[in-house]
């Protein structure tokens, strides 16, 4: 059978997906817009013929009744981040939250579910009988060729390169839709973003490898980086701002240790103007999550750069990224891949960011000790710089005492006299 023979022959309808759902499966499904959006309200609109039916996911894009637990047994969303469209629901008890190290994602997965099949958005077939999965590799990459695929085909899906090809051979069936994919608009920067982002810019070399979070400190790095030269990418997350930089030739990735030349990621989430730059451009790799976010990859990379947000921060040098005021808001994600990749690489650095006050300047982020509930992101012993728009503190190889100092010196001026009272109380100083 050629190629356009088994196109035509695995073309299917939304609803010949149900046939190959059994019950008591465990159905994967990518993170944003790998989110076959038809498939998955096909299934949700026949929930009542599945038994026991799980669907595993990280960051939903829409909000969904099953998420919200209203089919019962007939199926479960487990979630591996949360996301708007699921945070609500896991605080309210309907749906499942997997701690998790992004990069482990496909190891739980292999270990824990029976990996019956992928449903995923894709781009249209191309003449040798390869979809890609676009903006995406993240966990579901990892298992092309050894896992069934239904794709939803789109043809606003960017055809991009890496590890992301999956061939008509290696589907059971996939359809046909049109529309947008979800756009994520980049956030509105302030002064205090500038103030973070200029502190972190001057600390980056040229020449390095950067890896950067969502967000408007992120975005605000990106205006400070205009005299910089050489630059790489290998990051989890790529966003607009990269493109913005490959424009100016300050990211050209000639001095990389891994894919010299190449922008590494493993998704991809912003604007049209992102996702029309990637593609069919052979300058991107969307490679698995197990490879970009293995620590052990990262720090291959001699001038790794690390930068991400997080919540509040302790006197022992503990991130809490993934809770605000103690109650869950996302997962671990990445962050402490890239800290601890950071950590490995010979002239690593990781930078975790956040204004030093919350409410309207009414809290101190930077707290003696955590909120109670809050969970741990980035561990005491992988924590490198922690800035604010106060400065910088430098954690690394230093002693309780002395993060306890350095974070005091980047606290907001009006809780230092509270907060170092506090760390005399509990013995920090």
């Amino acid at each position: 059978m050629n190629i356009l023979q088994e196109s035509t022959s695995k073309k299917k309808s939304p609803e010949d997906v149900l046939n190959f759902i059994n019950d008591g499966d465990d159905v994967i499904v990518p993170l944003a817009n790998g989110e076959p959006v038809v498939l998955l309200d096909t299934i949700e609109a026949n929930a009542a013929r599945f038994k026991s039916v799980r669907i595993h996911q990280m960051h939903a894009l829409k909000e969904r009744r099953y998420i919200w637990g209203e089919y019962g047994d007939h199926l479960r969303h487990v979630a591996y981040f949360l996301s708007g469209a699921s945070r609500k629901a896991f605080l309210a008890g309907k749906c499942d939250l997997v701690p998790n190290h992004f990069h482990e994602v496909p190891r739980l997965l292999r270990e824990t579910t029976k990996m019956s099949m992928i449903l995923a958005s894709a781009s249209p077939i191309d003449e040798h009988g390869y979809f890609s999965l676009g903006t995406e590799a993240d966990y579901v990459a990892s298992f092309i060729g050894k896992v069934p695929f239904f794709l939803e085909v789109n043809p606003n899906m960017p055809r991009t390169f890496g590890s992301n090809q999956v061939h008509i051979s290696q589907i059971v069936g996939y359809i046909e839709v049109d529309y947008p994919l979800h756009e994520q608009s980049p956030p509105v920067i302030t002064d205090i973003d500038r103030q973070i982002a200029m502190y972190v810019a001057e600390r980056i070399p040229d020449s390095a490898t950067l890896q950067t979070g969502i967000g408007a400190i992120p975005n605000a790095i990106i205006g400070f980086l205009d005299n910089h030269k050489n630059l790489g990418i290998h990051t989890e997350l790529l966003t607009d701002g990269v493109v913005e930089l490959v424009e100016k030739g300050i990211v050209n990735g000639v001095d990389k240790k891994l894919h010299p030349g190449k922008i590494v990621s493993t998704f991809a989430l912003g604007t049209k103007k992102l996702y029309d730059f990637m593609f069919e451009n052979t300058g991107v790799e969307m490679m698995p999550v197990d490879y970009v976010n293995d620590p052990r990859v990262i720090g291959q990379e001699d001038n790794m750069i690390s930068i991400n947000a997080t919540t509040e921060v302790d006197f022992l040098g503990q991130c809490a990224s993934e809770t605000v005021a103690g109650r869950y808001y996302s997962s671990t994600g990445g962050q402490a891949d890239f800290a601890r990749g950071a950590r490995f690489a010979k002239n690593g650095k990781g930078f975790i960011c956040l204004h030093s006050t919350a409410h309207d300047g009414t809290i101190s982020r930077i707290r003696p000790q955590l909120t109670l509930g809050s969970a741990v992101t980035t561990s005491k012993n992988d924590v490198d710089h922690i800035v604010t728009e106060y400065g910088v503190a430098c954690l690394r190889g230093k002693s309780i005492s002395q993060r306890t100092r350095e974070l005091l010196n980047i606290a907001h001026p009006k809780f230092r006299d509270e907060l170092e009272f506090e760390a005399k109380k509990i013995g920090l100083l």
